[in-house]
């Protein structure tokens, strides 16, 4: 199994360098891939920001990259909470973020959107400091 870094998961699905965009597909291809939340977290953010890719372009990458069958994520459900509440209108950084606190007592937040979104979907007792 090959881990990947963001750069890799950017090239494969922005294929903004079309070199490294075929050697990306090629590892893919050919290997069982880990692909950390952190990565995702950070790929997100590149293809958001940098590339300037909607919500919907991102959300349905995320979904074809995670239906993949030699694609392996770091804690999948997690994972799948996190894509599924993006696709909600939420923040992915916030989804992620809220998604991986489902075992704690609460998720303490200042953020007002995240409180009002939180509990129209999560069980975690989100609270204002």
């Amino acid at each position: 199994m090959i881990a990947v870094d963001t750069n890799v998961l950017v090239r494969l699905l922005a294929e903004d360098d079309p070199d490294q965009a075929k050697r990306a597909a090629r590892l893919f291809g050919e290997n069982e891939i880990f692909i950390p939340k952190t990565v995702m977290l950070e790929t997100e953010w590149v293809l958001r920001h940098a590339y300037g890719i909607d919500r919907k372009g991102i959300l349905g990458a995320f979904q074809r990259l995670m239906g993949l069958s030699n694609v392996k994520m770091e804690d999948h459900q997690t994972m799948s909470v996190a894509v599924s509440w993006y696709g909600k209108e939420f923040d992915f950084a916030d989804a992620l973020h809220l998604a991986s606190s489902r075992d704690a007592e609460g998720f303490a937040t200042f953020d007002k959107s995240l409180l009002r979104k939180a509990g129209q979907v999560s069980s975690v007792n989100v609270i204002a400091p």
